[in-house]
This record gives structure tokens, C-alpha cells and sequence, in this order.
């Protein structure tokens, strides 16, 4: 078992911003940060992540916790499995308490990475290919550009270095054939790859022989996930923060040699299309964001794909399409840097580079072909927010030359319903809240408030008193409506909640003829007292 020491030091080392952001799109909101719930559909985010109290809440399906939940729910992974994850993810050693319980090496992908880099230096094919293409040789080191050698070659160097063959291919490097164990990289100039935190999670290959595939990527894994990562971001993340910037191209060398010339802040996807799930990556430091494509018509198509992505999750920025079958690397080999200069400095907008596409696809000299522009256009437009709708109807309209009118701006943009809580219900979970909040002034108030005056949230004061850290809570803690209080603000809260409570019982027990006289008597005489007690201004304990 995964110590207890260690699994604190973890957590020491976690911030539930940075863990979620990860996995989905956060946006700031407030104090706190937003977005559409993950574990269940809809489009108006109710999904709530404080880092100020390391919790998430959904006020939608009532999901909640903290960054290990989060991974375990979002992962399906049991509690060690996520531990363990997390641990990966931000470079923490685990102790066990068992030592011979099996764990993870990480280290095959270090040192696989190591020998691909020696025989890199003396493959003269290789280095002949790379240095070609005007990659530097501090470029190669500085991405630790290697070469794969063949199938039995990269087996033998684990079995003579005595590592897991099951976790070599746990972690994508050999795989299992009809003839038995193969090496996933053979003959192939290897570009290692990166998480965020600077953990070797997988490689990039190009083939240098003639294989059929010119490119391939480690296989999915517990650590690789190629629609999650960028390669290069663990270099460039700091300078992305800095300059408020991030160039994604499609290609290994376009990074390598946007870098070496100072576009220091180039990253490319991993042979797929930007996906929804590389926002959440793309996010983080808010940089503006430049697709930087070729011209061709996948390149173009990708384009218009992450335009259309980009803009409806409101990402500033914008495209760079490079035509006469050149890409970044080609333009830097030649020399071209002050013209790259330029070209990334004015990138086209997404919206105007999205509905230009949607345009080009149509002979809108045709009656009926701009017709269908129209519907299509507007179908787009009406998917983004309304400054935009009313910005752009205008665009469209020059465009197809029609008049502004006949293009169509949505007028029911969903809003999510807001809790309606009435004023004894902000009293009763502002007071919770302060319980949940200060937990050691749960005895005071238990001297003084008791279950019974909670009208509708009695049985989350209960939860609160008996299960504090109960995640079915986090929805008070999270809850924007419901005030936080300090302690004087709670006092004059606790003053007002109190004499409505025992207004109401004075009333109650006067009319109630179940109680014998001098019971009757005797309650009343209490709560008179209280109340008066109340009303000079001192708190009372709780006596009925």
C-alpha cells in the first residue's frame, strides 16, 4: 500500500486548478473558475472549481470533491490508481509499505530516450536527414533528438539493463506480435515527448527507410494521450506565459526550427487535428493563439476546424496558412525570418477565417449556392456570443453582397437558472457555510443553534455538524448567493436568524393545546426570556 506520508506529500504538491485544467477547459470567473460539467452533458457551465478551498462542485448533477476525486472520477481509476497517476503527472515519489509491491518505472522511457540520443550521434543517415532539413546541432540536443534502431536492438537494451518487458510495453516503447516482442520504433529518427511537467511520456517517429508510415506516435497509454498534449510545450510553456503567445504548427521540425530562430513559443499537435481536448492546454496563461497551417486542403480543412473550435470557446487570435507548398521549417531554412516575423504578427481572425471557408465552398454567383453560404454562415454565427453575432452579421452580409437583414442573429441565448433561495434560506446556508468554513466554532454555535430551527436546510446542517468534509457539501462552500460571513457578520446574522426562530415558536406553542398548562407556562417564560435576551443583545444558549 501507497504510504500515508507520501500520499500527504502529494497532496502538498496539488492544486485543483492546475490538476482539472488539465482534463477539461477552465475559465476564470470571480474568485473561482467554470466550465461545462464533464460527467454530464450541458451546454451552460455549472461545474464550479474554487482554489482558494481546493474543491469542485457541479450545481448541476451534485458531482464534487477535490483533485483526487477528480481523477478518479474523470479517469475511472480507484483511489491508489489516481494516486499514482498524480504522482506521475507532477514528478512525486511514492513510498509503499510493501516494498516488494510492484510500481511503475518511469525510467524505461528516460533511458530508452538516453540510448536513442548516443546512437543518434553515430547514425550518419540520421544526422544527414537532420541536418539537412538546417536543424542546428544545439537544436538537437536542446530536443534531444534520437535514432531508434532496429526491433531487436532496442529489446536487447532493456533486457541487458534488466527492465520490466511488461512496463516497457505498459508504457508504449515494445508491443507484442506473432513472432513475439517488437520494438514500436525501428529505423526511425525519434522526437522525444513531454507533459507539461517535464515527464518523458511518450516519442515521435520519422522514418528514415522507407517504412510506410513517414510518421507514427507512441500508442495510447496511462501516461500518453496524444489529443491532450503538444509536443514542445515543456519547452516553450514559460515563454508562452510571458509573451501572451502560442504558435501551433502540424510538424516536429516546425517546432524545432521555429525555436532556433526565436519563435520560441511554437508547439505542434501529434499527427491528429486540435481537438476540444487540447483547450484546456491552450488555455492555461490566456495566450493569444496562432494556427499556423499549411496551405494544402487538409491544411486548410484543419484550419477551419480549430477556427470554428477556437472562436465558439472565445480564444483570441487567429490563422496563418502557408501556400506554395512550404511550411515554418521551410521558410526558416531559406531564410525568411523577418517575413515569418510579419505573417505571424497579423494573423487572420478566427470568425472572418472560419466564415471565408464556409464562403470559398460555394459559387455565390449562384442564387441557389449562396443561398445554402447564407444558412451555413448563419448556422455558425449564431453559435458564437452576441457581440459577435452583431459584429460579424455585417461581414457576412458584405460578403455575399446581400442586404444585413437576411442574416439571422440568435435572440435565445440559455441562460442557466440561478438556485432561487428565498431570504430564510440565504440565513440558514450563510450559517452552515460559516460552520463549514470554521470548524472550530462548531461548538459555540451548537450551544446556541440547534437542528430544529433549520426550516429548509436541516439536514445539510446535520451533514455539516456530523460530516463536515462531506463533497455533497461543497455545493454551499461553492455557492456564490450564499454570503460568507466573519465573525461579527455572523453574530448580527445569528441575532436576526434567532429571533425569527423563536418568534415563530412563541406563536406556535401559544395556539398549540396539546401541552399541559404549566408546560405550556414554562415554554413560553423560556422563550419570552430569549427573546428579550436576544433583543438587549446577547446570544443564548439553546434551552428547550
Amino acid at each position: 500500500m501507497i504510504t500515508k506520508d507520501s500520499i500527504e506529500n502529494l497532496k502538498n504538491h496539488l492544486d485543483v486548478v492546475d490538476v482539472i485544467s488539465q482534463f477539461i477547459e477552465l475559465k476564470k470567473s470571480g474568485a473561482n473558475f467554470k466550465a461545462c460539467c464533464p460527467f454530464h452533458g450541458e451546454e451552460t457551465p455549472s461545474f464550479v472549481v474554487s482554489p482558494q478551498k481546493q474543491i469542485y462542485h457541479c450545481f448541476g448533477c451534485g458531482a464534487g470533491g477535490d483533485a483526487i476525486s477528480f481523477v478518479m472520477e474523470h479517469e475511472k481509476l480507484s483511489y491508489p490508481e489516481a494516486i499514482e497517476k498524480l504522482a506521475s503527472m507532477y514528478n512525486v515519489t511514492l513510498n509503499y509499505d510493501n516494498t516488494n509491491q510492484k510500481k511503475q518505472d518511469f525510467r524505461v522511457l528516460e533511458e530508452v530516450n538516453k540510448f536513442y540520443q548516443k546512437l543518434f550521434v553515430s547514425n550518419k543517415t540520421a544526422k544527414e536527414y537532420i541536418y539537412s532539413r538546417g536543424i542546428s546541432e544545439f537544436s538537437v540536443e536542446k530536443f534531444e533528438i534520437g535514432y531508434a534502431p532496429s526491433s531487436k536492438d532496442t529489446i536487447n537494451f532493456l533486457k541487458n539493463n534488466y527492465f520490466n518487458l511488461a512496463e516497457a510495453k505498459e508504457l508504449g516503447v515494445i508491443d507484442t506480435g506473432q513472432n513475439g516482442l517488437y520494438s514500436r520504433f525501428i529505423e526511425r529518427i525519434t522526437f522525444p515527448i513531454y507533459s507539461i511537467n517535464g515527464k518523458i511520456v511518450g516519442f515521435g517517429g520519422r522514418t528514415i527507410t522507407g517504412h510506410n508510415a513517414k510518421y507514427i506516435n507512441s500508442p495510447q497509454t496511462k501516461v500518453f494521450n496524444k489529443s491532450r498534449l503538444l509536443y514542445g510545450y515543456n519547452i516553450a510553456k514559460e515563454n508562452i506565459y510571458k509573451r501572451n503567445r502560442i504558435i501551433v504548427t502540424e510538424g516536429y521540425l516546425d517546432v524545432i526550427m521555429l525555436h532556433q530562430v526565436g519563435f520560441n513559443t511554437a508547439v505542434a499537435t501529434l499527427g491528429t487535428a486540435l481537438t476540444k481536448e487540447h483547450l484546456p492546454l491552450l488555455r492555461r496563461g490566456e495566450p493569444k493563439v496562432i494556427v499556423a497551417y499549411d496551405g494544402d486542403k487538409a491544411g486548410l480543412n484543419a484550419a477551419f476546424k480549430a477556427s470554428v473550435m477556437l472562436s465558439q470557446s472565445e480564444f483570441e487570435g487567429g490563422v496563418v496558412i502557408f501556400g506554395g507548398g512550404k511550411d515554418p521549417a521551410d521558410m526558416v531554412n531559406e531564410g525568411k525570418v523577418e517575413e515569418l516575423n510579419k505573417i505571424f504578427a497579423n494573423p487572420m481572425p478566427f470568425i472572418p477565417f472560419a466564415i471565408d471557408y464556409i464562403i470559398s465552398k460555394y459559387n455565390i454567383n449562384n442564387p441557389s449556392e449562396k443561398q445554402k453560404a447564407l444558412l451555413e454562415t448563419n448556422d455558425y454565427l449564431k453559435s458564437l456570443g452576441l457581440i459577435y453575432q452583431d459584429e460579424y452579421k455585417r461581414y457576412i452580409a458584405q460578403k455575399l453582397n446581400i442586404r444585413e437583414s437576411l442574416v439571422k442573429v440568435s435572440t435565445d441565448v440559455n441562460r442557466k437558472k440561478e438556485l432561487n433561495l428565498t431570504k430564510i434560506d440565504i440565513a440558514e446556508l450563510s450559517v452552515i457555510k460559516y460552520i463549514l468554513e470554521d470548524k472550530k466554532s462548531l461548538d459555540n454555535i451548537l450551544d446556541i443553534v440547534d437542528e430544529t430551527m433549520f426550516e429548509f436546510h436541516k439536514n445539510e446542517f446535520i451533514m455539516a455538524v456530523k460530516e463536515p468534509d462531506n463533497t455533497l457539501l461543497n455545493g454551499i462552500l461553492l455557492n456564490e448567493n450564499i454570503l460568507d460571513y466573519n465573525y461579527e457578520e455572523l453574530h448580527r446574522q445569528l441575532f436576526r436568524f434567532l429571533i425569527k426562530f423563536y418568534s415563530n415558536r412563541l406563536r406556535e406553542i401559544q395556539y398549540n393545546k396539546s401541552y399541559e398548562f404549566r408546560e405550556k407556562a414554562n415554554l413560553l417564560r423560556k422563550i419570552k426570556d430569549n427573546i428579550y435576551q436576544l433583543k438587549q443583545g446577547k446570544l443564548v444558549s439553546y434551552n428547550l
